[in-house]
């Protein structure tokens, strides 16, 4: 038995809500993705100064737009990297916690260090959107086996894509995006490269395990036999279709919690350890 009586009354119930529904995408500063912020800018400063030239392109003060697609992957593929090496994986509720905090507290939740990623990614000059999808809270019980009862019964999940293409000349193809499923590679790559999928319980969090093995949110991929599943796709309650930002997912279906559930728990949660971080997770080759 999961609990509802933690969930904001409003929560959409529904398989479909907007799936077919498309968001342009945008690179402008949100409350969530405050990207103009001094900490994101220094991080962005970071990572470009790993970066080759090209990548280092990236940013306000250089050309982003004129970066190509293999370009701009590589540079999420490294901003990727560097976050998750940077920012320590705990469990909080505060999905519209903004950027800038996370990175002074230098700790996040799986969907915080997402939002990371979506901030950055702006700050180059990269446009991004999410994809809404209503997660079973049953996904999540390996990671609390002694709380199921208090494990809320649907999770609202924020799902990064990037548009890694320029823009298109009227009558053109669609802009091409890029899902944070597939950074790393397609997903038939990727559930092809390890046998164990994503299991969403010990060490490895969903931002960790995207570097390494397919995360389907569809159900479209040939996933090994044995091992963890990479196809998620039997958890998804509703596809809440896509929005311009996660700030905007949040206004229209809410976060997972009600204010006064996540008033009470982000201070326990938002300092507990959600595993090791990368210690100890396989290397993944860049593709």
């Amino acid at each position: 038995m999961t609990s509802s009586l933690l969930m904001p009354r409003r929560r959409a119930r529904l398989r479909t809500s907007g799936a077919g529904a498309a968001a342009p995408g945008s690179t402008a500063p949100t409350p969530i993705l405050d990207r103009r912020h001094p900490r994101v800018v220094a991080l962005l400063r970071r990572i470009e100064a790993a970066a080759g030239p090209d990548e280092a392109r990236c940013g306000e003060t250089g050309s982003g737009a004129a970066l190509g697609a293999d370009d701009r992957s590589a540079f999420l593929r490294r901003a990727h990297r560097h976050i998750a090496d940077t920012v320590r994986p705990v469990y909080s509720v505060r999905d519209d916690l903004p950027v800038s905090e996370v990175l002074r507290r230098g700790r996040g939740s799986c969907s915080q260090r997402l939002a990371v990623l979506e901030a950055v990614a702006r700050a180059s000059g990269v446009p991004t959107r999410v994809r809404g999808l209503l997660v079973d809270g049953r996904f999540w019980y390996p990671r609390f086996p002694r709380l199921r009862r208090v494990v809320p019964a649907q999770v609202v999940l924020a799902w990064p894509e990037f548009r890694v293409a320029g823009p298109v000349s009227v009558g053109g193809p669609a802009t091409p995006w890029l899902s944070a499923s597939e950074l790393f590679g397609s997903l038939d790559e990727l559930s092809g490269r390890r046998a164990d999928g994503f299991s969403n319980a010990g060490a490895e969090t969903l931002f960790d395990a995207l570097s390494r093995t397919a995360i389907d949110w569809d159900g479209a991929t040939l996933c090994p036999a044995s091992g963890a599943g990479c196809d998620l796709s039997g958890h998804v309650l509703a596809d809440l279709g896509r929005f311009d930002s996660r700030d905007e997912l949040f206004a229209r279906h809410g976060q997972t919690l009600c204010a006064t559930a996540r008033l009470l728990a982000e201070p326990v949660l938002g300092r507990r350890g959600a595993g090791g971080g990368r210690a100890g997770l396989a290397a993944v080759a860049e593709p």
